[in-house]
């Protein structure tokens, strides 16, 4: 497995737009899948969020969002993980180790890859209110600014990821999955929920 960083960026970007006129589908295979699937993840939650703060369409409706931003974000967490246990795999089958006392990054390659992921739906929809004609010249200019901040923001943290994945594959920095343990989803764990004997919604 080889993980060219500018071709994860790439499709994240191109997902975004595709997604927008046809159905979410992973047309990738082995790691870009992964990613492609995380960020199809994304994608369904940012929509969600917009709708959770609409005002018209009803109690019902903002409850189904809420229950299904909740849904979405465990398996963005769920999925996370797996683009790290992915590169822990592969560490091991390249035989890569770093000696115990190697820094550790703050955060993982794939909360990284969520954080482009969430960067170029960001992008999509900054272009898409540069494009509208029923707002002001000001409107215009204040997200042509925040679109600019969020490109070089795109370009840092891809050029960062390159540099992450090029330490840990070397042996110059440590890899290890960060699991969330989200209790609030356990009902095992949710006091409110244990307590009053529900399951979790699916």
């Amino acid at each position: 497995m080889m993980i060219y960083v500018q071709q994860i960026a790439d499709l994240q970007c191109r997902l975004v737009k595709q997604w927008h006129v046809q159905p979410i589908n992973h047309p990738n295979e082995g790691f870009l899948r992964l990613v492609s699937q995380e960020h199809g993840y994304n994608f369904l939650l940012w929509h969600e969020e917009d709708i959770a703060r609409s005002q018209d369409v009803g109690d019902r409706r903002v409850s189904e969002a809420k229950r299904a931003i909740d849904r979405y974000n465990q398996q963005r967490n769920d999925w996370i993980e797996n683009i790290d246990d992915t590169i822990t795999q592969e560490l091991i089958e390249r035989n890569v180790t770093a000696k115990e006392h190697t820094p550790l990054n703050t955060e993982t390659p794939g909360s990284v890859i969520d954080r482009l992921s969430i960067l170029a739906l960001r992008i999509f929809h900054l272009e898409e209110q540069t494009q509208r004609n029923d707002v002001s010249a000001e409107h215009i200019e204040s997200v042509g600014h925040k679109l600019a901040v969020a490109l070089v923001q795109r370009d840092d943290l891809t050029l960062s990821l390159a540099q992450l994945l090029d330490d840990i594959f070397s042996g110059h920095k440590r890899h290890r999955t960060y699991r969330q343990m989200k209790m609030y989803n356990d009902a095992t764990l949710n006091p409110y929920l244990y307590q009053t004997g529900q399951r979790i919604a699916g």
